[in-house]
């Protein structure tokens, strides 16, 4: 048996000299190196581990993790890809490759969900954005790169993987599993286009890609002819995208020059004014905007210049707070480097950007939705009326709605399971007439949707899951709405689901009740009561 005590005396003579050195080092002050020898003292490091460490190591996945820890330690949304991850990476991100619609980021060393496409089988199945992923057809992720677990997550169409997720606190989360199919997930800025109201038209902007801004363009246009007169403009849960497409949706709503938003680095191509280039089509249209904790970088910069100009109603929660400048560099390997060169103000010179120094990755984007630190929300800026606004951690809104309650841990594994379907929505759909008289009336039918579909669903949650906790009121809710939703998908289809959703929502219903004080919301405050 090896004991400690028979350690050559060298080596615990060099233990004891480090351990005796420690307080040393930190008492005194460091002195301060050249670039020549920081990049010394890497090499050094390389070298050492190179000719020391027992197990046989690529250089090239030394340096690139050292390459992700340094743009890790600038801020939370610098990275770094090789060729290969940025290759398959930019496939998904076109719509390619059949995958499972989730988007992950690495939250200290765990895979976790940022994004959750829109009716992707992540979102069908109810995967949330903060879910931590766990293990990929029984095999555990740990600590693996995001990057290539993504790329697991692709797949021949119509192939299944297997997920195992945790939510909530570390130290006591839920856990569940859920089974997706993968599938060719269509990526379009621009997801539902319809009348809210006779009058109201309803665009939901999922993202700010290439094609943003004509989507929009023609999704107004369509709405018009239908007799829309006002607009609501749905930002919740959009990450943000291409600045120009921001930019470009902007001018829609905006007389020709006007200012979008700044960008402020060190170098001076990077400070830049972004003003809009024509007259906008729907410039005089009344407007209200839909933000939430989700709505990021473009999303925030659209909403705050539409604020700031007094332009729109901002309805919702404060939104996520980052508005970072980035830009890509390519490396002679063929590598890339997206780097933060940058910081978006809007037109009256607030920064969205939350602060993120002195805060591990997990803890910044646990504060998404939340204001940022007391000496950045203090100073009080004006829009063009005269309303006081702040920044310094997202966009408030000017009337804040109370959010939707999140999904129980459960929620996935259940919508996951045909069983469900079957026994509840389809069966509830096939007992409806297939008329149009038969479809308003569902639609419309709140009550009818929680007292057919949520008992049978709860009770099939209780027998096949074992969950005996009866979910709230507002919970209840939540579930009525998806599954009456799904009953009309199966029943009359996606027009029928979409006309019930945005009919159910509680945001959108109250956006609707908002625009007979537009004027009166967005006028100078002397002008108000």
């Amino acid at each position: 048996m090896m004991r400690h005590s028979g350690w050559p005396r060298s080596v615990s003579a060099l233990a004891a000299i480090l351990v005796a050195a420690v307080p040393l080092a930190l008492g005194a002050q460091a002195p301060r190196r050249t670039t020549y020898e920081e990049l010394n003292n890497f090499s050094g490091v390389l070298n050492f581990v190179r000719l020391n460490y027992p197990d046989t190591v690529a250089f090239s996945d030394l340096v690139a993790a050292a390459i992700r820890g340094m743009l890790l330690r600038l801020d939370p949304h610098s990275a770094y890809f090789s060729r290969v991850e940025w290759e398959r990476l930019t496939a998904l991100d076109r719509g390619e490759l059949a995958t499972t619609g989730i988007r992950l980021e690495s939250v200290e060393g765990v895979p976790t969900v940022l994004t959750v496409w829109p009716r992707s089988p992540a979102a069908r199945a109810g995967v949330q954005p903060g879910d931590r992923l766990l293990a990929l057809d029984d095999t555990t992720v740990g600590a693996s790169d995001v990057r290539a677990v993504e790329l697991q997550l692709a797949g021949d169409k119509g192939s299944r993987v297997r997920l195992r997720l945790e939510r909530g606190p570390r130290f006591d989360p839920d856990t569940f599993s859920v089974s997706l199919k993968r599938a060719i997930v269509e990526i379009r800025s621009v997801s539902t286009v319809r009348l809210a109201a006779p009058t109201t038209g309803y665009v939901r902007l999922e993202e700010f890609g290439a094609a943003a801004a004509k989507e929009v363009h023609d999704a107004l246009r369509k709405l018009r002819g239908q007799g829309a007169e006002q607009f609501i403009l749905d930002l919740r849960g959009n990450p943000g995208g291409l600045v120009t497409a921001a930019v470009d949706v902007a001018a829609e709503f905006f007389p020709r020059n006007t200012l979008v938003f700044r960008t402020r680095g060190r170098k001076k191509d990077v400070d830049s004014s972004f003003v809009t280039g024509s007259d906008g089509d729907f410039r005089r249209a009344p407007l209200i905007v839909l933000v939430d904790q989700g709505s990021a970088s473009a999303s925030e910069a659209l909403a705050g210049s539409l604020q700031d100009h007094d332009r729109a109603l901002i309805l919702g929660r404060r939104s996520f707070g980052k508005a970072l400048m980035q830009a890509p560099h390519f490396l002679a390997s063929g590598d890339m480097v997206m780097l933060t060169i940058g910081r978006v103000l809007t037109p009256t010179g607030r920064y969205i950007q939350r602060r993120y120094r002195g805060m591990g990755y997990e803890q910044y984007l646990s504060f998404a939705g939340q204001s940022g630190a007391g000496e950045d929300t203090a100073a009080v800026f004006t829009t063009d009326n005269g309303r006081a606004v702040r920044g310094g951690g997202g966009i408030t809104p000017d009337v804040v709605v109370a959010g939707p309650p999140p999904p129980p841990p459960w929620w996935g594994a259940a919508v996951a399971d045909s069983a469900f379907d079957d026994a509840v929505a389809d069966s509830v759909a096939h007992t409806l007439a297939s008329t149009n008289a038969a479809r308003t009336a569902w639609v419309a039918a709140t009550a009818e949707w929680r007292a057919r579909l949520v008992p049978p669903f709860l009770a099939r949650v209780r027998d096949r899951l074992g969950v005996t906790t009866p979910p709230d009121s507002a919970m209840e809710h939540t579930i009525a709405r998806v599954l009456g939703a799904r009953v009309a998908d199966v029943r009359w289809g996606a027009e029928a689901r979409d006309q019930l959703i945005v009919g159910a929502d509680p945001d959108i219903q109250a956006a609707l009740g908002h625009f007979t004080r537009l004027a009166e919301l967005l006028a100078p405050p002397s002008g108000r009561d």
